[in-house]
């Protein structure tokens, strides 16, 4: 895969798309001139971009995700992680942290993962 990063607008228009799939090229057209404003070009583009990115396709007029939001966004952090904190969770963690207090429900979810992750 290619470039994964989205833009402000590109990531809406993506929402719409994960949130709708699958979803008619024509339909989706509507929604994102609803939506977002846009003329179909605008879409047709958009979507082009996204799925030589290799993020959406367009198969026989149907729109849909070749990629998960999910496993998007899971490859956004550990790109953001690999690049920032040199791969280092723990850095990441305790950057993150110096600035913004966890509460008593996110280091129990934290230490549950971390133990079933030691399970596997």
């Amino acid at each position: 895969m290619e470039d994964m990063r989205l833009g402000a607008v590109e990531s809406k228009f993506a929402d719409i798309i994960w949130e709708c799939e699958p979803v008619p090229s024509g339909e989706l057209v509507k929604i994102c001139e609803k939506e977002l404003s846009w003329k179909k070009p605008t879409t047709y583009t958009v979507l082009r971009k996204l799925s030589e990115r290799g993020i959406f396709k367009n198969e026989n007029g149907i729109v849909s995700s070749l990629i998960s939001r999910e496993d998007f966004y899971a490859i956004q952090s550990e790109k953001f992680v690999e690049e920032t904190f040199d791969g280092s969770l723990p850095l990441f963690l305790a950057a993150f942290t110096k600035r913004k207090s966890l509460s008593k429900a996110e280091i129990r979810e934290l230490r549950d993962m971390i133990d079933s992750f030691g399970e596997e």
